[in-house]
């Protein structure tokens, strides 16, 4: 599939085809998943509507190299992890198809980037190589065209007065923040943000105590003086993002969507309400799997919305969106 097609789709039949022509692709060429499929007795053969799709459990991207191509990756994305644990290693064929992902998606949820000033407090993400985080908010800071977009490390004060400076010249600003960072910011100040969307990306990162999200965006709302915060839910094994505008609600760009599978049958999916496991189909995952069975709990609504609800009790904790209601 080429990536005009790709991020051109618009109805549901166009992405169940495509669905169904990326799930054929990538059982012919990639060994991990094809193997994988075969040991649940599951080729094309068999696989005629989305539904049917195997997903291919995300604990794969720390133990398999998961390629759907011979090219050599140009870019490796690493997830966050603990002293000696085993990271997911994405391996990135096609850097412009994340770069067309999140920034099409975007557009899609908030208007051209280009009209807003950048600002991003990822103190842990920039303190390790691999972040796909950072790899996006670098790319969102450089294309953003205002001089006062740029990175904050550690240096909240110098933070305050820039918002405050774009507070005053109405400047439209997204702040994206790890979730500690943000709380560590709402508490020194008492800020009162008209122009400025609070996007929190999660993880406490082991610097402070996890809270569940109804808590953790109320104080984020207190200290920045914002009826909403927004969420952003991504992940190193993803080149697509889903995006919550408040309520932590979630919804999915066109080339993306979320299944919930049932926690006792992996191969059967939940009916819209009920909690599972979140499978994610992920087009713009052209060379890797666009196929992936999560370790996150979330339901579905009616419209296609998703909410998340929590982890696996057996999986490692990772500093996606994964605050346990």
């Amino acid at each position: 599939m080429d990536s005009h097609s790709l991020f051109s789709i618009s109805t549901s039949q166009e992405f169940k085809e495509q669905t169904l022509e990326t799930f054929r692709y990538q059982y012919a060429n990639n060994e991990v998943y094809h193997e994988f499929c075969n040991h649940l007795g599951m080729s094309p053969k068999n696989v005629l509507k989305v539904e049917n799709i195997p997903f291919l459990p995300i604990s794969f991207f720390k133990s398999k190299v998961i390629l759907t191509t011979k090219n050599i990756p140009e870019t490796l994305f690493t997830s966050s992890g603990t002293t000696g644990s085993i990271t997911s290693k994405h391996y990135v064929v096609d850097p412009q198809l994340y770069i067309d992902s999140f920034t099409k998606a975007l557009e899609l949820f908030y208007g051209n980037i280009k009209d807003y000033c950048i600002l991003a407090l990822l103190p842990s993400y920039l303190e390790r190589q691999g972040s796909s985080l950072i790899y996006m908010a670098d790319y969102l800071i450089k294309n953003s065209n205002h001089p006062k977009s740029g990175f904050y490390l550690n240096d909240l004060n110098k933070l305050e007065k820039t918002l405050q400076e774009l507070e005053e010249q109405g400047q439209k600003t997204l702040l994206i923040g790890v979730s500690f960072a943000l709380l560590d910011l709402a508490e020194k100040n008492s800020l009162r943000l008209n122009n400025t969307i609070v996007m929190e990306t999660g993880g406490m990162k082991g610097r402070r105590k996890e809270l569940i999200r109804d808590e953790l965006h109320q104080i984020l709302q207190n200290g920045f003086g914002l009826k909403n915060i927004h969420s952003e839910y991504g992940m190193t094994e993803l080149l697509s993002q889903a995006y919550s505008q408040g309520n932590g609600i979630f919804k999915t760009p066109p080339w993306m969507k979320v299944l919930i599978r049932d926690t006792e049958d992996p191969l059967s999916l939940q009916r819209i309400g009920k909690t599972g496991g979140i499978n994610i189909i992920d087009l713009a995952n052209q060379h890797s799997c666009s196929f992936i069975a999560t370790q996150d709990l979330g339901k579905m609504h009616a419209d296609g919305s998703f909410e998340i609800l929590g982890r696996f009790d057996h999986s490692d904790v990772r500093g996606c969106n994964l605050m346990v209601l």
